[in-house]
This record gives structure tokens, sequence and C-alpha cells, in this order.
């Protein structure tokens, strides 16, 4: 383990302390979720930028032809009034 020491705004650091009582552990812990959720998500956001940059228009277009042109499933239906 490495000890880090960071300065943080008295608010944030009351509102982490909160946060943490409430789920019932450490500002430590707490910190460490934080952080660990943060990166997730930044690897999970670089990960899809990689796939997207490799998709290939032309070999969807392919995949999309191969699919049957029938009426859908009750509940399957398309409203092209919402919002995609």
């Amino acid at each position: 383990m490495t000890a880090l020491t960071i300065r943080l705004p008295e608010s944030l650091h009351q509102s982490i302390k909160e946060l943490a009582r409430r789920e019932g552990i450490s500002v430590n812990q707490f910190i460490a979720s934080a952080a660990g959720e943060k990166m997730a998500a930044v690897a999970t956001a670089d990960y899809l930028r990689r796939e997207a940059e490799q998709g290939n228009r032309h070999a969807f277009d392919h995949f999309l032809a191969a699919v049957p042109d029938r009426t859908p499933e009750p509940g399957d239906e398309w409203d092209s009034n919402e919002t995609q």
C-alpha cells in the first residue's frame, strides 16, 4: 500500500466523510473505491474509442443486409416519434 496526502476543500472532505459513514466504510476505502471507479470509466472509454476506430462501415452494412426484413415481434416495434 502507498500513503498519499491530498488537499481537499473542507466541503468536499465533509461530503466524503458523510458518504463513507452512510456506506459503512472508512474515508480511505471510499476514496480508493472512487479512484478505482474513475479508472474503470476512463479505461472503458479508451477501449470503446479504440474499438470504434477499427470499425468498418462496409462490413457493418454487409452484416445488416443479411438481417431478414420482417415485422417486429410484439414489444420490439420502433416508434419513429421517440428519440434515439
